[in-house]
């Protein structure tokens, strides 16, 4: 354990991959007692400890137990997904005429940057101490042709944890050719504790009028839709149960975000879970969010014996658009060589 004034960071093993490759724990701890622990694989967030209203911790993101867990589970539970985020219609898009066709993971669309994704890549990861926090980085190389995409692309993702209770998230890429790129982190979040039932009596706020509308396989139509006087609608605070009845299998839809300007850090969504008195407010630079209620979690065996039931949890997605590169009209995710991308989330937890 290496301490620095009240932080804290611990590291070891997790597990082994073939050819005897070490994947890598990360324990964060800051001065209130709030801890995150991340693994190197996937760059993935295993648990996020924080406390309620009577100063109780308790982990409130689902995850696996073991390596193996990790690597076999259907779940994206807390990693980093990429190249690109959400999906792509008919695994293929065009840049500059030329047509690049990626891995069908999704029926025959893309989703989530492939078989492989960054999801279950072995990244390098390395710790930090500054003023604001301390953290991890992790760095990951993503070969020309990976899964279907063109370019050299490095990659670094910068997890703090700061001792107001924030959890930083900072991504960081460059190419050698021109691509395309859409990264989020995945994390499943219940409120009232990983294992504490569904998370439909937490009330959520999201700051976005618009949404992009889909068709039957969620693949963007190309039209944004309002969703004033809709079941989308979660502009004012809302029980999640109030209106995911009036959806086939709950929600998972594109937000748009209202943003002053584009690229600002700005207040996203907020999300209370009334017993335990946590509270969950997410700012991003991106300019939407993807929110999902754990449609397809029945029956997944999870960390701690746990095992985790439809709506068992929520992600916030922080991205751009689904299926971009195959619609002119949303905001670009272009890199090109020379360029930088960047994108910055933070989730700030309080209690009530």
């Amino acid at each position: 354990m290496k301490v620095k004034g009240k932080m804290a960071i611990e590291k070891g093993v997790f597990g082994t991959l073939s050819k005897n490759r070490a994947v890598e724990f990360f324990i964060l701890k800051n001065k209130t007692g709030a801890e995150a622990k991340l693994i190197s694989f996937g760059a993935t967030l295993a648990s996020l400890k924080m406390p309620d209203k009577n100063g109780k911790f308790t982990d409130i993101v689902l995850g696996y137990d073991d390596l193996a867990g990790y690597i076999g589970g259907k779940c994206y539970f807390g990693c980093i997904v990429g190249r690109y985020a959400n999906r792509i219609a008919n695994a293929k898009f065009q840049l500059d005429g030329k047509e690049y066709k990626l891995v069908a993971n999704d029926g025959k669309h893309h989703l989530h940057g492939g078989i492989k994704s960054f999801s279950r890549a072995p990244w390098q990861g390395g710790t930090f101490e500054s003023d604001d926090g301390c953290g991890v980085i992790f760095k990951y190389l993503s070969a020309d042709g990976e899964e279907g995409y063109p370019g050299n692309l490095e990659v670094t993702v910068t997890y703090t944890l700061t001792d107001d209770n924030e959890l930083k998230i900072g991504y960081q890429a460059a190419t050698d050719k021109k691509t395309i790129l859409n990264l989020t982190n995945h994390s499943y979040f219940n409120l009232a504790g990983h294992d504490n039932g569904d998370i439909l009596s937490h009330r959520i706020t999201i700051n976005a009028d618009q949404i992009t509308a889909v068709d039957n396989s969620y693949i963007p139509t190309g039209i944004i839709k309002s969703v004033e006087n809709t079941e989308f609608d979660l502009t004012q605070s809302k029980k999640i149960a109030e209106n995911i009845g009036k959806f086939q299998l709950g929600y998972d839809f594109n937000y748009i975000l209202n943003k002053p300007t584009p690229q600002e850090l700005s207040l996203a969504v907020r999300v209370v879970e009334p017993q335990s008195g946590r509270v969950m407010e997410i700012f991003t630079t991106e300019p939407a969010i993807q929110f999902y209620t754990g449609n397809f979690l029945d029956g997944v065996k999870g960390k701690v014996s746990a095992v985790y039931k439809k709506h068992g949890a929520f992600c916030l997605e922080a991205q751009h658009y689904p299926d971009s590169p195959n619609h002119p009209n949303f905001p670009s995710v272009l890199l090109q060589p020379g360029e930088t991308y960047r994108q910055l989330t933070v989730y700030k937890f309080s209690v009530l």
